[in-house]
C-alpha cells in the first residue's frame, strides 16, 4: 500500500513539472503569437493545405510535445488534415528528446532527422490515398458489419466550416476591472484567481524543469522549501491540484479554453493566457492517468522495459517501434536511456523515435478517441518501415551510435 500510495503522489508532482510546464510555455509561445497576428498562422494553414504536412512534421520536432499538442485541437476544428496529425505525430520528440539530446546529440540528430522526413512523406501519402478515419470506418462496415457513426470530426471535415466556431457567450477577458468585476459570480472570482495562481506556479515548475534537465534527470526526493527538490516537489503538486479544478471545475465558469474551441485569435493578453492554462490543464489531466496507469501496470504484472528490450535481440527495431503505441513520455524515456547504456541499436530508437506520440496524443484522444487510435496505429507502419531498414542497410549506426563518451 506504502509503494502505492508513493506511486500516485510522485506521479502527480512529476507530471505537471516534467511535462505541464513545457507544454504551458509552447502553447503559450504559440497563442500569443496567434494574439499579435491576429490568427493570420490559421489562416496560412487553411490558405496552403499542400504545405501542411511539413508545417506539422516542424511542430512535431520542438523538443517536448508542446508543439504537437498545438497541432491536435487544428485538426478538431478542421484546420489541418489527417495526414498532417500522422506527420506532426511521427515526427514528435517527446520529452525523451532532451535526454538523447543531452547524452547522444548527433543520434539525436539522425534520429529526429528521419522521423521528420519519414513522418511528412507518410503524412502526403494519407492524405493522397484517403486514409483517413471515414475510409477505416467503411472498411470495417464491409467486412464486419455496421461500425460507429462517423462523426464529421472523425472523418477528417471540419466540425464547422473553417473560421466559423459557433458562438458562445464569452467570458470576460480582463477580470478584474470594476464593472466586470462586480457582475461575476463567487465561483468566476474563485476561478480566475485559481487560474492566474496557477500561472505562478508553472512559472516555479519550469524552472525546476529546467533544473532537472540540467542535472541530468536524477531522482528527486520529496521535500518542501526553498530547496531545487522542495521547489519540485510543492510546485509539482500545487500545480497538478489547480490544474484539476480549472479542468474539472473551472472551464465551466471560465471556459474558453477547451480544445474543441481551438481559437482562431484573442481578444486580449489575459484572454491568451487563460487559454493556454485551460488548454494545458486538459493535458495535465491525462499525462496524470497515464503515469499512474503507467507505474502501477510496472508494479502489478512485473513488466521491466528493459529487460524486456535487452532480450529482443534482433526484434528490438519492432520492439522500439511497438513501444512508440503506448502513449506518453515515460517508457520512452526509459527506452531512450537504455539506447545510451548500449542495450539497444541505433535503428530501435529511430523506429521509437518515429512511433512515438508522447503526451500529444492525449488532447485527440479526449476529443476524439477513434481519431486517436487510428493515428497511433498509423505512425507506428513508416517506424517498422524505417528501423528495420537501417537495421539492415547501416550496419554501422549500431550499438552506442552517436553516444559522447
Amino acid at each position: 500500500m506504502e509503494q502505492l500510495l508513493d506511486i500516485l503522489v510522485f506521479s502527480v508532482r512529476d507530471g505537471f513539472v516534467q511535462v505541464s510546464a513545457f507544454v504551458a510555455l509552447t502553447v503559450l509561445v504559440f497563442s500569443y503569437i496567434q494574439y499579435r497576428s491576429d490568427g493570420r498562422i490559421i489562416r496560412f494553414l487553411e490558405q496552403n493545405q499542400r504545405l501542411q504536412p511539413v508545417a506539422g512534421g516542424l511542430l512535431g520536432l520542438v523538443p517536448g510535445c508542446g508543439g504537437a499538442i498545438v497541432a491536435m485541437p487544428l485538426y478538431v476544428r478542421g484546420t489541418i488534415s489527417f495526414g498532417t496529425v500522422v506527420a506532426t505525430l511521427c515526427a514528435t520528440a517527446g520529452d525523451s528528446a532532451f535526454v538523447i539530446l543531452a547524452v547522444a546529440p548527433e543520434a539525436a540528430i539522425w534520429a529526429y532527422g528521419l522521423a521528420f522526413v519519414s513522418g511528412v512523406l507518410f503524412g502526403y501519402m494519407v492524405d493522397a490515398w484517403g486514409l483517413g478515419v471515414d475510409r477505416v470506418d467503411r472498411a470495417i462496415t464491409k467486412v464486419g458489419g455496421p461500425a460507429c457513426q462517423t462523426s464529421s470530426v472523425a472523418s477528417g471535415e471540419p466540425s464547422v466550416p473553417p473560421g466559423d466556431i459557433p458562438s458562445r457567450p464569452d467570458p470576460p477577458s480582463a477580470p478584474f476591472s470594476a464593472d466586470e468585476g462586480a457582475s461575476m459570480t463567487p465561483m468566476e472570482r474563485v476561478s480566475h484567481i485559481a487560474h492566474i495562481v496557477w500561472w505562478v506556479v508553472a512559472a516555479f515548475a519550469l524552472y525546476a524543469g529546467v533544473q532537472y534537465l540540467i542535472l541530468g534527470a536524477p531522482e528527486v526526493e520529496l521535500a518542501f522549501g526553498l530547496s531545487f527538490s522542495g521547489i519540485f516537489t510543492v510546485a509539482g503538486l500545487v500545480g497538478t491540484t489547480l490544474s484539476f479544478f480549472l479542468y474539472f471545475v473551472g472551464r465551466r465558469f471560465i471556459g474558453q479554453g477547451e480544445s474543441e474551441r481551438i481559437r482562431e485569435d484573442f481578444t486580449s493578453s489575459y484572454d491568451t493566457f487563460l487559454h493556454t492554462a485551460l488548454e494545458t490543464s486538459m493535458v495535465t489531466v491525462w499525462v496524470i492517468a497515464a503515469y499512474l496507469i503507467y507505474e502501477y501496470s510496472m508494479v502489478v504484472f512485473g513488466l521491466d522495459i528493459r529487460t524486456l528490450s535487452e532480450a529482443a535481440g534482433l526484434l528490438a527495431p519492432l520492439a522500439g517501434a511497438l513501444l512508440g503505441l503506448v502513449p506518453g513520455c515515460g517508457p520512452q524515456i526509459v527506452f531512450t536511456g537504455i539506447y545510451a547504456e548500449g542495450g539497444i541499436p541505433f535503428s530501435a530508437l529511430v523506429g521509437n523515435a518515429i512511433s512515438q506520440d508522447g503526451d500529444a496524443l492525449f488532447p485527440l484522444m479526449a476529443i476524439d478517441m477513434k481519431a486517436a487510435i487510428i493515428a497511433t496505429i498509423y505512425t507506428t507502419v513508416p517506424a517498422i518501415v524505417v528501423s528495420f531498414l537501417l537495421f539492415y542497410l547501416w550496419p554501422f549506426a549500431d550499438y552506442g551510435f552517436g553516444v559522447l563518451k
